[in-house]
């Protein structure tokens, strides 16, 4: 079974900065690509940042942008997420996730392989 394991999640003040770590070994650098996405309480899961493993592009969602980073570490076969000028609104439960074939990246069906989440918390 494949599994990919999150850390780094937890309690940070507003304006804090938090590091989300996404290990996966061999099956991360089989991928296409690795997103982090996030969900909210009562909500779907949404995309956060993706990058692309072949060259390291990356895309970001608006509210991602400027303040977090998304990169790999391909001798590691890990995928980070820094996070700075957190807001109470980027509280939420953070997945890692993994495409093996070319695909759009927000779309949730196109990721073949979730970690169990990481419970991040921006408190005012």
């Amino acid at each position: 079974q494949v599994q990919l394991v999150e850390s780094g999640g937890g309690l940070v003040q507003a304006g804090g900065s938090l590091r989300l770590s996404c290990a996966g070994a061999q099956r991360t650098l089989n991928s296409y690509s690795m997103a982090w996405f996030r969900q909210f309480l009562g909500r779907q899961r949404e995309l956060v940042a993706a990058i692309r493993w072949s060259d390291g592009s990356t895309y970001y969602d608006e509210s991602a942008k400027g303040r977090f980073t998304i990169s790999k570490d391909g001798a590691q076969g890990t995928v980070d997420l820094q996070m700075n000028s957190l807001k109470p609104e980027d509280t939420a439960v953070y997945y890692c996730a993994s495409m093996i074939r070319r695909g759009p990246y927000d779309l949730r069906g196109e990721y073949d392989y979730w970690g169990q989440g990481t419970q991040v918390t921006v408190s005012i």
